[in-house]
């Protein structure tokens, strides 16, 4: 799993490549977190491109994200999520929270 950054403005874009899954979740929970922390940004992007698997324990780490940063009124988004990926996002419900752009 491969993660970098790029902000823009109000913007964070966390830029996904490679697999997420249980054996890089717990790593990547903690990198984020500590990223995000002191985030003085409006908007969190979540760019799925690069990303060529998710399952549900990727699912569980956007979401705890998602609640950290809500609580901080900084808006979270996804964007270009793969068609599988897209698929496992729309059944999950995720996008009735998250907004895909």
């Amino acid at each position: 799993m491969i993660v970098s950054t790029t902000k823009n403005n109000n913007n964070i874009c966390i830029n996904l490549e490679g697999e997420l899954d249980q054996s890089v979740a717990s790593k990547l929970r903690t990198q984020l977190d500590d990223y995000l922390l002191n985030t003085q940004a409006k908007n969190v992007i979540f760019n799925l491109d690069k990303l060529k698997f998710m399952d549900s324990t990727g699912i569980g780490l956007i979401m705890g994200r998602y609640k950290k940063l809500n609580a901080k009124k900084i808006a979270v988004f996804i964007t270009n999520p793969n068609k599988q990926i897209d698929k496992v996002l729309t059944i999950s419900g995720i996008y009735k929270i998250i907004p895909k752009i």
